[in-house]
């Protein structure tokens, strides 16, 4: 298998330009998702009603919780801010159904789960009761109680001690709480429901609780952000003392109020992108003094804690993923695939009709396979050739030579032997190189 013709597009001209502008720029997945379609959602049916034999593949459930306080500006997930207890506990029941539905699939016979994400939205929107319900029914359809990780999103404010230690309670390892900045007009200004005090509220509860690890997510470069005070807010998240560390660089995907106030001529511009990395550098420096270590383009660790990232990890290495929930995104033996992304759509097929409410597809060729583990890998900052050659028989190393020089003549990575290593410059802006390694047909088109 050759990859090489697939590369013709020099660096510079799929940077992201300086400034930023309305469009994707973190790179989820491979192909993107532009390209998947409904002609392809007959495929999932195949795939999914063939018993796997590939049990020693790790296999994941994601859930989506589509519900919050208030949606933030910055926000492109499918979320709603306008349903009541009746609409939630409707959600609840398709979401058990199509748990029970992707069970009886021969594609999972017999395969228990790896990892669990309850992400969102907000996850810690539902109750306890809720929360319960939900757990059970999982467990009604999926093995899941021996997960080697359980993820929980939370949003600071919907936090009491009682609902963490059902959360704790329902089986999570890794609470992540989106704190995202500690000054208030800032939080204000981007939509987000929480205040500071409810972050060192919750945070304190949540250690009081014991759970064996706590992430905290942090932006560079929201609405309003100054350098005093992103070094405030780096300094404050540095006092939690959590035990990992998230940042993400802003961006303005189409779907997004920040890109609707961008067209009509109003609000506030984000900060550009050198600023941005800049400012995750200062975090970078300011966490590694303090015993941290850099995990990936976005992660910082704290060792001696529980610092591994299974979900991503294992998602990076070709897992299989089970995404459940309105616009939900699934991955199966190479085949992508997506959930209705409209309320009404998801909870009609599953409720009354009782079928699997898929609605776009993309089946992966092999070579497509190759690119996407190669292209996730790379976020990590390193990469060993040794695993695509012992996985697929695959020199990376050759078949990806001209993208590769490219980045090492912009002082973007290094090489030792079969290892790949990015440099800072390169790792803090992976995600607007990362499409070199596109085929050619999905260069310069639109991500989502």
């Amino acid at each position: 298998m050759s990859l090489r013709k697939a590369f013709v597009t020099e660096l510079e001209t799929i940077e992201t330009p300086s400034e930023t502008q309305v469009g994707s720029y973190f790179v989820a997945n491979y192909p993107p998702f532009s390209a998947w379609t409904p002609e392809h959602v007959p495929v999932v049916d195949r795939v999914l009603d063939t018993p796997s034999g590939i049990s020693s593949t790790q296999l994941g459930l994601y859930l989506h919780i589509p519900f919050c306080r208030t949606r933030c500006k910055f926000c492109y997930f499918r979320v709603y801010t306008d349903k009541n207890s009746r609409d939630v506990e409707q959600y609840l029941d398709a979401l058990c159904r199509e748990l029970s539905i992707l069970a009886s699939k021969p594609a999972f016979a017999d395969r228990s789960l790896d990892f669990v994400y309850f992400g969102g939205g907000t996850p810690s929107y539902l109750s306890d009761q809720q929360l319960e319900r939900l757990a059970e029914g999982i467990a009604r359809s999926w093995t899941w109680k021996n997960a080697r990780e359980v993820t929980f999103e939370c949003e600071p404010g919907t936090l009491k001690k009682h609902k963490l230690e059902t959360i704790k309670a329902i089986g999570t390892t890794r609470l992540s709480l989106g704190v995202e900045h500690f000054d208030d007009g800032i939080l204000e200004l981007n939509g987000r429901a929480h205040r500071s005090a409810e972050i060192f509220r919750a945070y304190e509860w949540a250690r009081e609780v014991g759970f064996r690890q706590i992430n905290i997510d942090l932006i560079a470069g929201m609405l309003g952000d100054t350098q005093a005070q992103w070094s405030d807010a780096v300094e404050r998240a540095l006092a939690l003392n959590a035990d990992s560390v998230t940042i993400y660089q802003m961006e303005v995907p189409h779907n997004t109020l920040i890109a609707r106030e961008s067209r009509q001529g109003s609000g506030t511009s984000v900060i550009d992108w050198p600023t941005k990395r800049a400012w995750v550098d200062e975090a970078f420096r300011r966490f590694e003094n303090a015993g941290y270590v850099v995990s990936s383009a976005y992660t910082l660790v704290k060792p001696g804690t529980d610092d591994g990232f299974v979900y991503r990890d294992a998602l990076w290495h070709g897992a299989d993923l089970i995404g459940a929930g309105v616009a939900s995104f699934s991955h199966v033996q190479g085949v992508h695939f997506q959930n209705a992304d409209r309320w009404e759509d998801y909870v009609d097929r599953l409720v009354n009709n009782g079928e699997l409410p898929i609605t776009r597809a993309l089946p992966m060729t092999p070579r497509q396979v190759i690119i996407r583990q190669f292209i996730l890998q790379l976020k990590l900052g390193r990469l060993e050739s040794a695993y695509f050659k012992a996985r697929f028989g695959v020199d990376v190393l050759a078949e990806f030579s001209e993208p590769l020089n490219q980045l090492r003549r912009r002082g973007l990575m290094d090489q030792q032997d079969d290892r790949i290593q990015l440099t800072r410059e390169g790792l803090l802006r992976v995600d607007s190189v990362l499409p070199i390694f596109f085929e050619p047909q999905f260069q310069n088109v639109r991500y989502t």
